[in-house]
């Protein structure tokens, strides 16, 4: 089952598209939902994160690079000046 469910996510396939070698898709399936639902698998993690820490395995290091951290310019509803009147960033129709 877990292979199957690992296999699904790293190949990036759909669920109907599991190879017959895993066992039923349904299945496979069913014991994921399961899993995310009851917080099977926050377990999991925590302790393969925890396992790998101790060992040294893990660099907790983030670089973020700013020039990707861009909003759409109308992302915001922000008002802005435009040099006369205030604008919104929203319909012309100014209906809700």
């Amino acid at each position: 089952m877990i292979e199957g469910i690992i296999y699904r996510f790293r190949a990036g396939i759909p669920w109907r598209d599991l190879p017959e070698c895993f066992g039923s898709w349904k299945t496979v399936w069913k014991r994921h939902r399961r899993f995310s639902g009851d917080g099977t698998w926050d377990v999991i993690l925590t302790r393969l994160l925890s396992q790998a820490d101790a060992a040294g395995l893990i660099e907790w290091e983030v670089s973020v690079d700013s020039t990707v951290n861009r909003a759409h310019q109308h992302g915001t509803n922000m008002k802005r000046t435009t040099g006369g009147l205030i604008e919104l960033h929203e319909s012309a129709r100014g209906t809700r």
